[in-house]
């Protein structure tokens, strides 16, 4: 991939990002006027209604970015992000749905659309939805995005500087626990037994440290099958 290529994908996911991250601070915007109005309904002090919004929706937001950085977590631990998202999530729809209703049910109708509290309140629920969506999709394009860039552009770089990367070395401790793992289908080391065997320890792994984790693992099985083959080509030839 060229430069002139990696320009065009920045400047591709840059617009989507651009929009991402308005229709998120719109659906703040809406959802934020709600809350704020329901924290003066329930007596928090003036200075301090701007802040109860945050508290909320702020929580939402950030708790959907640790849901994705904690993929590789241990089950335990993403079940329970998992319920405090869920309860930010259904404090903010619920709040925006009743303070809709409440509006709903004391405003006076003339000759404009007439809509039952049902319908109000489910519209009203849209705005906390939206900015959880937006928050998880602008984390995943971007992502994504470095996925795919890093690549190219380490590419670029080796073409014009002739000079390859080095990956880190794996703690030693790490590496024992990969070789404690058991082996896939035809006795192959497996991405997905090492996973296991790290999360079953409550210990977190990405998915590139369990691949290197496995060609490690795999690379001294094959080095110990190569060290017996002589071996028993040689007991053979005894026995003939």
């Amino acid at each position: 991939m060229t430069l002139r290529s990696l320009a065009k994908s920045f400047s591709g996911t840059t617009a989507i990002r651009a929009g991402i991250a308005m229709l998120a601070a719109f659906a703040f915007a809406l959802s934020y006027d709600a809350l704020r109005q329901m924290a003066v309904a329930i007596h928090i002090s003036w200075l301090l209604t701007c802040a109860f919004p945050l508290v909320i929706d702020g929580f939402i937001a950030i708790g959907v970015g640790a849901l994705l950085m904690l993929r590789s977590a241990p089950t335990r631990s993403r079940v329970y992000v998992w319920l405090l998202v869920g309860a930010a999530t259904l404090t903010s729809i619920w709040a925006n749905a009743l303070h809709a209703v409440r509006l709903n049910q004391q405003a006076r109708h003339g000759d404009g659309i007439r809509l039952d509290d049902v319908t109000v309140g489910g519209l009203s629920a849209i705005a906390p939805l939206a900015l959880a969506g937006a928050v998880h999709l602008y984390i995943v394009v971007r992502r994504q995005d470095v996925a795919d860039v890093a690549p190219a552009a380490a590419g670029v770089a080796d073409g014009r500087q002739g000079a390859g990367t080095s990956e880190e070395p794996v703690p030693a401790e790490r590496l024992v626990i990969a070789r404690s793992a058991p082996l896939g289908r035809q006795g192959r080391a497996s991405r997905r037994h090492i996973e296991a065997t790290f999360r079953d320890r409550d210990l977190t792994i990405g998915r590139k440290e369990a691949d290197l984790l496995k060609d490690l693992v795999q690379a001294e099985l094959d080095a110990a099958a190569a060290e017996q083959w002589p071996e028993l080509s040689a007991a053979g030839a005894d026995a003939a």
